[in-house]
Protein backbone atom coordinates (compact mmCIF):
# COMPACT_ATOMS: atom_id res chain seq x y z
CA UNK A 1 0.00 0.00 0.00
CA UNK A 2 1.12 4.15 -1.28
CA UNK A 3 0.62 6.55 1.61
CA UNK A 4 0.57 9.56 0.35
CA UNK A 5 0.69 13.13 2.48
CA UNK A 6 -1.18 16.35 2.31
CA UNK A 7 -0.47 19.27 4.76
CA UNK A 8 -2.63 21.92 5.16
CA UNK A 9 -1.08 25.48 3.54
CA UNK A 10 2.52 24.98 3.09
CA UNK A 11 3.86 25.29 6.46
CA UNK A 12 6.15 23.57 8.21
CA UNK A 13 4.59 24.79 11.78
CA UNK A 14 3.72 22.67 14.00
CA UNK A 15 0.30 24.58 14.33
CA UNK A 16 -0.51 23.44 10.49
CA UNK A 17 1.42 20.50 9.79
CA UNK A 18 -1.04 17.91 10.87
CA UNK A 19 -0.44 15.41 8.62
CA UNK A 20 -3.44 13.75 7.17
CA UNK A 21 -2.48 9.82 5.35
CA UNK A 22 -4.73 8.63 2.56
CA UNK A 23 -3.74 5.50 2.08
CA UNK A 24 -4.40 4.02 -1.64
CA UNK A 25 -4.14 0.75 -3.21
CA UNK A 26 -0.77 0.04 -4.81
CA UNK A 27 -0.57 -1.57 -8.28
CA UNK A 28 -2.74 -4.70 -8.50
CA UNK A 29 -4.22 -4.43 -4.74
CA UNK A 30 -8.43 -3.85 -4.82
CA UNK A 31 -9.25 -0.79 -2.57
CA UNK A 32 -11.27 -2.06 0.70
CA UNK A 33 -14.96 -1.85 -0.20
CA UNK A 34 -17.31 0.02 1.77
CA UNK A 35 -18.35 -2.85 4.31
CA UNK A 36 -14.11 -3.74 5.31
CA UNK A 37 -14.10 0.19 5.52
CA UNK A 38 -16.96 -0.06 8.22
CA UNK A 39 -15.99 -3.08 10.02
CA UNK A 40 -12.16 -1.40 10.36
CA UNK A 41 -14.17 1.69 11.72
CA UNK A 42 -15.65 -0.86 14.16
CA UNK A 43 -12.64 -2.51 15.23
CA UNK A 44 -10.95 0.95 15.48
CA UNK A 45 -13.31 1.98 18.14
CA UNK A 46 -13.76 -1.59 19.95
CA UNK A 47 -10.22 -1.50 20.41
CA UNK A 48 -10.42 2.07 22.09
CA UNK A 49 -9.55 2.04 26.05
CA UNK A 50 -11.79 4.78 25.94
CA UNK A 51 -14.46 3.44 24.75
CA UNK A 52 -14.01 0.50 26.51
CA UNK A 53 -13.97 2.37 29.34
CA UNK A 54 -17.27 4.05 28.39
CA UNK A 55 -19.09 1.02 27.33
CA UNK A 56 -17.89 -1.09 30.80
CA UNK A 57 -19.49 1.56 32.85
CA UNK A 58 -22.63 3.13 30.43
CA UNK A 59 -25.65 1.44 31.69
CA UNK A 60 -27.05 0.46 27.92
CA UNK A 61 -23.48 -0.80 27.12
CA UNK A 62 -22.82 -2.42 30.04
CA UNK A 63 -24.56 -6.00 29.10
CA UNK A 64 -23.51 -6.11 25.92
CA UNK A 65 -19.58 -5.14 27.32
CA UNK A 66 -19.76 -7.71 30.57
CA UNK A 67 -21.16 -10.46 27.58
CA UNK A 68 -17.88 -9.58 25.27
CA UNK A 69 -15.50 -9.67 28.33
CA UNK A 70 -16.74 -13.12 29.19
CA UNK A 71 -16.52 -14.26 26.06
CA UNK A 72 -13.22 -12.99 25.63
CA UNK A 73 -12.16 -15.06 28.88
CA UNK A 74 -14.10 -17.77 28.22
CA UNK A 75 -11.49 -17.95 24.97
CA UNK A 76 -8.51 -17.52 27.73
CA UNK A 77 -9.93 -20.44 30.12
CA UNK A 78 -11.01 -23.14 27.72
CA UNK A 79 -8.60 -25.01 28.73
CA UNK A 80 -9.23 -24.97 32.24
CA UNK A 81 -12.64 -25.53 31.43
CA UNK A 82 -12.15 -29.12 29.32
CA UNK A 83 -9.78 -29.90 31.79
CA UNK A 84 -12.81 -29.76 34.63
CA UNK A 85 -14.99 -31.63 32.29
CA UNK A 86 -11.95 -34.38 31.51
CA UNK A 87 -11.72 -34.86 35.83
CA UNK A 88 -15.11 -35.26 36.03
CA UNK A 89 -15.31 -37.81 33.30
CA UNK A 90 -12.41 -39.39 34.12
CA UNK A 91 -13.25 -39.76 38.13
CA UNK A 92 -16.53 -40.97 36.80
CA UNK A 93 -18.62 -38.31 38.74
CA UNK A 94 -21.94 -38.10 36.80
CA UNK A 95 -22.24 -41.49 37.29
CA UNK A 96 -20.93 -41.40 41.33
CA UNK A 97 -24.17 -38.57 40.65
CA UNK A 98 -26.72 -40.83 39.04
CA UNK A 99 -28.41 -41.96 42.10
CA UNK A 100 -28.55 -38.92 44.13
CA UNK A 101 -26.45 -35.74 45.74
CA UNK A 102 -24.05 -36.63 47.47
CA UNK A 103 -21.12 -34.17 49.84
CA UNK A 104 -17.59 -33.61 48.79
CA UNK A 105 -16.31 -36.25 51.97
CA UNK A 106 -19.18 -38.67 50.19
CA UNK A 107 -17.64 -38.46 46.97
CA UNK A 108 -14.03 -38.47 48.27
CA UNK A 109 -14.26 -42.38 49.55
CA UNK A 110 -15.61 -43.27 46.12
CA UNK A 111 -12.73 -41.74 44.22
CA UNK A 112 -8.98 -41.32 44.72
CA UNK A 113 -9.02 -37.80 45.91
CA UNK A 114 -8.50 -35.82 49.20
CA UNK A 115 -11.82 -34.37 49.86
CA UNK A 116 -10.27 -30.28 49.84
CA UNK A 117 -8.98 -31.17 46.34
CA UNK A 118 -13.06 -32.61 45.42
CA UNK A 119 -14.21 -29.95 47.18
CA UNK A 120 -12.87 -27.66 44.56
CA UNK A 121 -13.54 -29.63 41.71
CA UNK A 122 -17.45 -29.88 42.77
CA UNK A 123 -17.51 -26.12 42.95
CA UNK A 124 -15.58 -25.73 39.65
CA UNK A 125 -18.20 -28.06 38.02
CA UNK A 126 -20.67 -26.88 39.13
CA UNK A 127 -20.05 -22.86 38.05
CA UNK A 128 -19.73 -24.95 34.43
CA UNK A 129 -22.85 -26.57 35.26
CA UNK A 130 -21.90 -29.93 35.06
CA UNK A 131 -22.61 -30.24 38.47
CA UNK A 132 -25.52 -28.21 40.78
CA UNK A 133 -25.08 -27.89 44.51
CA UNK A 134 -28.02 -29.02 46.24
CA UNK A 135 -29.34 -28.94 50.01
CA UNK A 136 -26.92 -29.63 52.87
CA UNK A 137 -23.99 -29.24 51.20
CA UNK A 138 -24.27 -31.67 48.86
CA UNK A 139 -23.81 -31.63 44.86
CA UNK A 140 -25.52 -33.43 42.39
CA UNK A 141 -25.97 -33.40 38.61
CA UNK A 142 -25.96 -30.50 36.61
CA UNK A 143 -27.75 -29.58 33.62
CA UNK A 144 -24.79 -30.27 31.19
CA UNK A 145 -23.54 -33.31 33.28
CA UNK A 146 -27.17 -35.01 33.00
CA UNK A 147 -27.20 -34.57 29.43
CA UNK A 148 -23.82 -36.16 29.28
CA UNK A 149 -25.14 -39.51 31.01
CA UNK A 150 -27.08 -40.20 28.65
CA UNK A 151 -24.97 -39.36 25.66
CA UNK A 152 -21.95 -42.45 26.04
CA UNK A 153 -20.52 -41.01 22.17
CA UNK A 154 -19.68 -37.53 24.13
CA UNK A 155 -18.10 -39.49 27.00
CA UNK A 156 -16.03 -41.01 24.82
CA UNK A 157 -14.49 -38.21 22.97
CA UNK A 158 -13.48 -36.24 25.75
CA UNK A 159 -11.68 -38.93 27.55
CA UNK A 160 -10.33 -39.67 23.81
CA UNK A 161 -9.38 -35.73 23.57
CA UNK A 162 -6.48 -36.46 26.27
CA UNK A 163 -4.68 -37.26 22.85
CA UNK A 164 -5.48 -34.03 20.83
CA UNK A 165 -4.64 -31.88 24.15
CA UNK A 166 -1.34 -33.31 23.44
CA UNK A 167 -0.68 -32.65 19.93
CA UNK A 168 -1.80 -29.18 20.50
CA UNK A 169 0.57 -28.56 23.46
CA UNK A 170 2.70 -26.03 20.92
CA UNK A 171 0.06 -25.19 18.23
CA UNK A 172 2.53 -22.89 16.15
CA UNK A 173 4.77 -25.50 15.75
CA UNK A 174 1.63 -27.67 14.82
CA UNK A 175 0.75 -24.98 12.16
CA UNK A 176 4.32 -25.07 10.92
CA UNK A 177 4.92 -28.47 10.32
CA UNK A 178 7.93 -28.91 13.06
CA UNK A 179 6.65 -31.63 14.88
CA UNK A 180 6.60 -35.35 13.43
CA UNK A 181 3.39 -37.06 13.66
CA UNK A 182 1.45 -37.14 17.28
CA UNK A 183 -0.84 -39.43 19.18
CA UNK A 184 -3.66 -38.86 16.82
CA UNK A 185 -1.84 -39.94 13.64
CA UNK A 186 -1.47 -43.57 15.78
CA UNK A 187 -4.55 -44.01 16.68
CA UNK A 188 -5.65 -43.43 13.65
CA UNK A 189 -3.60 -45.66 11.40
CA UNK A 190 -5.25 -45.40 8.14
CA UNK A 191 -4.83 -41.66 7.51
CA UNK A 192 -2.27 -41.38 5.07
CA UNK A 193 -1.56 -44.82 4.89
CA UNK A 194 -1.37 -46.84 1.50
CA UNK A 195 -1.16 -49.97 3.13
CA UNK A 196 -4.10 -49.64 5.47
CA UNK A 197 -5.50 -53.22 4.12
CA UNK A 198 -3.24 -54.56 6.22
CA UNK A 199 -3.97 -53.36 9.52
CA UNK A 200 -4.41 -56.08 11.85
CA UNK A 201 -7.73 -56.78 14.58
CA UNK A 202 -5.68 -54.90 17.52
CA UNK A 203 -4.44 -52.04 15.56
CA UNK A 204 -8.03 -50.70 14.19
CA UNK A 205 -10.35 -51.39 17.58
CA UNK A 206 -9.34 -48.57 19.58
CA UNK A 207 -10.84 -46.05 16.82
CA UNK A 208 -13.58 -48.54 15.37
CA UNK A 209 -15.04 -48.64 19.28
CA UNK A 210 -14.74 -44.71 19.14
CA UNK A 211 -16.51 -44.46 16.03
CA UNK A 212 -19.19 -46.77 17.20
CA UNK A 213 -20.35 -45.41 20.69
CA UNK A 214 -20.58 -41.62 18.70
CA UNK A 215 -22.20 -43.18 15.62
CA UNK A 216 -25.75 -43.25 17.31
CA UNK A 217 -25.55 -39.08 17.15
CA UNK A 218 -24.73 -39.13 13.57
CA UNK A 219 -27.18 -41.73 12.33
CA UNK A 220 -30.48 -39.87 14.23
CA UNK A 221 -29.03 -36.81 11.75
CA UNK A 222 -28.93 -38.63 8.95
CA UNK A 223 -32.43 -40.48 9.75
CA UNK A 224 -34.23 -37.66 10.46
CA UNK A 225 -32.50 -35.64 7.33
CA UNK A 226 -33.17 -39.05 4.68
CA UNK A 227 -35.22 -41.66 4.26
CA UNK A 228 -33.61 -44.91 2.92
CA UNK A 229 -37.22 -46.65 2.53
CA UNK A 230 -37.37 -45.72 -1.45
CA UNK A 231 -34.00 -47.57 -2.00
CA UNK A 232 -32.94 -51.18 -3.02
CA UNK A 233 -29.32 -51.39 -1.67
CA UNK A 234 -26.83 -49.34 0.22
CA UNK A 235 -23.27 -49.68 0.25
CA UNK A 236 -21.86 -48.20 3.32
CA UNK A 237 -18.26 -47.26 2.39
CA UNK A 238 -15.89 -46.63 5.55
CA UNK A 239 -18.91 -48.49 7.40
CA UNK A 240 -16.88 -49.17 10.40
CA UNK A 241 -18.49 -52.22 12.77
CA UNK A 242 -22.14 -51.59 10.84
CA UNK A 243 -23.49 -49.09 13.65
CA UNK A 244 -25.16 -46.62 10.78
CA UNK A 245 -26.28 -49.79 8.41
CA UNK A 246 -28.17 -50.99 12.02
CA UNK A 247 -29.62 -48.22 11.97
CA UNK A 248 -30.74 -47.75 8.61
CA UNK A 249 -32.05 -51.08 8.62
CA UNK A 250 -34.49 -50.58 11.42
CA UNK A 251 -36.08 -47.78 9.58
CA UNK A 252 -36.04 -49.69 6.04
CA UNK A 253 -36.75 -53.18 6.65
CA UNK A 254 -36.54 -54.17 2.99
CA UNK A 255 -33.60 -52.56 2.60
CA UNK A 256 -30.11 -54.67 1.44
CA UNK A 257 -26.70 -53.11 2.83
CA UNK A 258 -23.57 -54.05 1.84
CA UNK A 259 -20.38 -52.53 4.38
CA UNK A 260 -17.07 -51.78 2.79
CA UNK A 261 -14.24 -51.09 4.80
CA UNK A 262 -11.05 -52.29 5.82
CA UNK A 263 -10.77 -56.06 6.48
CA UNK A 264 -9.91 -56.06 9.84
CA UNK A 265 -13.28 -53.47 10.42
CA UNK A 266 -15.24 -55.85 8.05
CA UNK A 267 -15.03 -58.76 10.32
CA UNK A 268 -15.99 -56.99 13.01
CA UNK A 269 -19.00 -55.68 10.89
CA UNK A 270 -19.84 -59.29 9.97
CA UNK A 271 -20.35 -60.19 13.79
CA UNK A 272 -22.41 -57.13 14.22
CA UNK A 273 -24.65 -57.92 11.18
CA UNK A 274 -25.36 -62.04 13.47
CA UNK A 275 -25.64 -60.84 16.50
CA UNK A 276 -28.69 -57.93 15.27
CA UNK A 277 -30.24 -60.88 12.75
CA UNK A 278 -29.47 -58.66 9.67
CA UNK A 279 -27.26 -61.89 7.98
CA UNK A 280 -29.47 -62.35 5.75
CA UNK A 281 -29.60 -59.07 3.83
CA UNK A 282 -26.77 -56.98 5.51
CA UNK A 283 -22.90 -58.05 4.34
CA UNK A 284 -19.77 -56.91 5.01
CA UNK A 285 -16.68 -56.69 2.32
CA UNK A 286 -12.94 -56.42 3.38
CA UNK A 287 -11.04 -54.13 1.16
CA UNK A 288 -9.77 -50.49 0.65
CA UNK A 289 -11.95 -47.90 -1.54
CA UNK A 290 -8.36 -46.28 -2.86
CA UNK A 291 -7.02 -49.67 -4.05
CA UNK A 292 -10.00 -51.79 -4.53
CA UNK A 293 -13.26 -51.66 -7.15
CA UNK A 294 -16.18 -50.66 -5.19
CA UNK A 295 -19.04 -53.27 -5.28
CA UNK A 296 -21.67 -52.89 -7.85
CA UNK A 297 -25.59 -52.91 -7.74
CA UNK A 298 -26.43 -50.34 -4.76
CA UNK A 299 -28.89 -47.41 -5.66
CA UNK A 300 -27.72 -45.20 -2.88
CA UNK A 301 -24.01 -44.87 -1.67
CA UNK A 302 -23.23 -43.31 2.01
CA UNK A 303 -20.25 -41.92 3.10
CA UNK A 304 -20.47 -41.04 6.75
CA UNK A 305 -18.04 -39.50 8.37
CA UNK A 306 -15.17 -40.56 5.87
CA UNK A 307 -14.04 -37.04 3.33
CA UNK A 308 -13.40 -35.02 6.19
CA UNK A 309 -10.44 -36.89 7.23
CA UNK A 310 -8.98 -37.53 3.26
CA UNK A 311 -6.86 -35.17 1.19
CA UNK A 312 -8.27 -34.13 -1.52
CA UNK A 313 -6.93 -35.97 -4.30
CA UNK A 314 -8.15 -39.01 -2.49
CA UNK A 315 -11.22 -38.00 -1.83
CA UNK A 316 -11.51 -37.33 -5.93
CA UNK A 317 -10.51 -40.89 -6.40
CA UNK A 318 -13.47 -42.14 -3.97
CA UNK A 319 -15.94 -39.99 -5.64
CA UNK A 320 -15.27 -41.00 -9.20
CA UNK A 321 -15.45 -44.79 -8.10
CA UNK A 322 -18.77 -43.70 -6.46
CA UNK A 323 -20.15 -42.33 -9.71
CA UNK A 324 -19.09 -45.28 -12.19
CA UNK A 325 -20.49 -47.75 -9.23
CA UNK A 326 -23.91 -46.12 -9.27
CA UNK A 327 -26.80 -46.59 -11.70
CA UNK A 328 -28.22 -44.08 -13.43
CA UNK A 329 -30.18 -41.61 -10.88
CA UNK A 330 -28.40 -43.30 -8.05
CA UNK A 331 -27.77 -41.03 -5.13
CA UNK A 332 -24.56 -40.43 -2.88
CA UNK A 333 -25.35 -39.56 0.73
CA UNK A 334 -22.34 -37.39 2.42
CA UNK A 335 -22.97 -36.85 6.49
CA UNK A 336 -19.97 -34.91 8.26
CA UNK A 337 -19.45 -31.75 10.30
CA UNK A 338 -18.91 -29.12 7.07
CA UNK A 339 -16.51 -25.61 7.52
CA UNK A 340 -19.06 -22.77 7.54
CA UNK A 341 -22.52 -24.17 8.24
CA UNK A 342 -24.39 -22.04 10.29
CA UNK A 343 -24.35 -22.53 13.99
CA UNK A 344 -21.63 -24.80 13.26
CA UNK A 345 -18.61 -22.72 12.53
CA UNK A 346 -16.46 -23.22 15.65
CA UNK A 347 -16.63 -27.10 15.34
CA UNK A 348 -16.16 -26.89 11.41
CA UNK A 349 -13.35 -24.22 11.44
CA UNK A 350 -12.18 -24.23 14.52
CA UNK A 351 -12.15 -27.47 15.95
CA UNK A 352 -12.29 -29.93 13.28
CA UNK A 353 -9.18 -27.90 11.49
CA UNK A 354 -7.06 -28.53 14.08
CA UNK A 355 -7.91 -32.03 15.12
CA UNK A 356 -6.93 -33.18 11.53
CA UNK A 357 -3.92 -31.44 11.10
CA UNK A 358 -2.92 -33.10 14.20
CA UNK A 359 -4.23 -36.43 12.75
CA UNK A 360 -2.15 -35.58 9.46
CA UNK A 361 -4.85 -36.37 7.30
CA UNK A 362 -7.68 -34.19 5.41
CA UNK A 363 -9.82 -31.03 5.80
CA UNK A 364 -13.06 -29.68 7.29
CA UNK A 365 -14.56 -28.32 3.77
CA UNK A 366 -17.43 -26.01 3.06
CA UNK A 367 -20.58 -27.15 1.56
CA UNK A 368 -19.02 -24.95 -2.00
CA UNK A 369 -16.19 -26.68 -1.63
CA UNK A 370 -17.79 -29.87 -1.65
CA UNK A 371 -20.40 -29.34 -4.23
CA UNK A 372 -17.07 -28.29 -6.58
CA UNK A 373 -15.75 -31.47 -6.15
CA UNK A 374 -19.23 -33.51 -6.36
CA UNK A 375 -19.33 -31.42 -9.99
CA UNK A 376 -16.23 -32.51 -11.11
CA UNK A 377 -16.94 -36.00 -10.14
CA UNK A 378 -19.81 -36.09 -12.44
CA UNK A 379 -23.08 -35.82 -9.68
CA UNK A 380 -25.73 -33.47 -10.01
CA UNK A 381 -28.84 -32.23 -7.93
CA UNK A 382 -26.81 -31.58 -5.14
CA UNK A 383 -28.37 -30.01 -1.90
CA UNK A 384 -27.21 -29.57 1.67
CA UNK A 385 -30.53 -30.93 4.01
CA UNK A 386 -31.46 -29.28 6.94
CA UNK A 387 -30.21 -31.10 10.31
CA UNK A 388 -31.09 -30.46 13.65
CA UNK A 389 -27.55 -30.49 15.11
CA UNK A 390 -25.42 -29.59 12.18
CA UNK A 391 -22.20 -29.51 14.72
CA UNK A 392 -22.65 -33.17 14.73
CA UNK A 393 -23.33 -33.60 11.01
CA UNK A 394 -24.76 -31.75 7.91
CA UNK A 395 -26.26 -34.00 5.17
CA UNK A 396 -25.48 -33.34 1.50
CA UNK A 397 -27.08 -35.42 -1.45
CA UNK A 398 -26.25 -35.73 -5.27
CA UNK A 399 -27.38 -37.75 -7.85
CA UNK A 400 -25.53 -39.29 -10.84
CA UNK A 401 -26.05 -37.40 -14.03
CA UNK A 402 -28.09 -39.22 -16.62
Amino acid sequence: MAAITHRDGGSETPEVSRAVNVVVPGPGVSRPSLYDRLLGWRDSILANPGFQRFAGSFALTRPIARRRASALFDLCAGFVYSQVLFACVRLKLFDQLADGPLDAAELALLVPLPADAMLMLLDAAASLQLLQRRSDGRYGLGSLGAALRGNPGVVAMIEHHAMLYDDLKDPIALLRGDVGAGQLAAYWPYASNRKAANLSRDAIAPYTALMATSQPMISQQVLSAYSFRGHRCLLDIGGGDGSFIVAVAAQAPKLRCVLLDLPAVADQASERFRAEGLSSRAVAIGGSFLANRLPEGADIVSLVRVIHDHDDADIMTLLRAVHSSLPMDGTLLIAEPISGVRGAEPIGDAYFAFYLLAMGSGRPRTFVRLRDMLTEAGFIDIALRPVAMPMLASVITAKKRN
